[in-house]
């Protein structure tokens, strides 16, 4: 019992966590959206073709990456099985690894916008505006992603540890109504051998009654 619910629990708090994911990836979706409505706006008057904006379908993926993580992670938690949860950490712990190469790169490389090609949308300038403008924010919001992120990958951890519910294969066992059903077997049973024990001997009746009958008729008529 004790076992079932710090699997509760740990199911419980994977899934909070996990939701926090999803909202950042919900958020990143719709910030890309916004600019992608934006970039197609700012170039309806043009006559040339631009190239493809990197930055908003960057943005993009990594919103609907961060979303199908956050469903695996659902679906990982509720069914406890070893093999989703190993597949969903790995995949957390490759964005973990990302996230902080971008991050040593921005803070240890002076030139670190050499590394990233040319955004003709220019909203990568804008988004670098307003992390700088927002910076205490910002920060505040990527030590709850990251926070989650890690949280996530300890409480999947713990639930592989524990392992799946085997306690409800044994609810059977104890389940009242199983001992119910069981009766009625047994009286169907001991019907089905009445039943058979009372034709057997209507059946020798009728065949002796049968054999009188004959007999009185050839003492009757004389016939041997």
């Amino acid at each position: 019992m004790a076992g079932r619910v710090v699997r509760s629990c740990v199911q419980t708090g994977l899934k909070a966590v996990n939701s926090v994911l999803g909202l950042a990836g919900m958020a990143v979706i719709l910030y890309a959206l916004w600019m992608l409505r934006a970039w197609y706006r700012d170039v309806a008057d043009l006559h040339y073709r631009l190239p493809v904006p990197w930055f908003i379908y960057t943005f993009i993926g990594l919103g609907v990456f961060m979303c199908l993580l956050t469903c695996s992670g659902h679906i990982a938690a509720e069914t406890a099985n070893s093999h989703c949860l190993s597949c969903y950490m790995i995949f957390v712990f490759i964005i973990i690894i990302l996230e902080g190469a971008i991050t040593t790169d921005v803070f240890l490389n002076s030139n670190w916008e050499e590394d990233f090609p040319d955004d003709p949308s220019g909203k990568f300038e804008e988004f670098k505006d307003f992390i700088r403008s927002n910076s205490e924010i910002c920060e505040w919001i990527g030590l709850l992603v990251a926070a989650a992120q890690v949280l996530s990958i300890i409480l999947g951890m713990v639930l592989r540890a524990l392992g799946p519910d085997r306690e409800s294969d044994y609810d059977s066992d104890d389940d009242p109504s199983v001992p119910a059903r069981l009766p009625l077997l047994r009286n169907q049973s001991q019907h089905g051998i009445n039943y058979s024990e009372h034709t057997l001997p209507q059946s020798s009746d009728s065949w002796s009654v049968r054999i009188s009958d004959k007999t009185v008729a050839k003492d009757y008529y004389g016939i041997d």
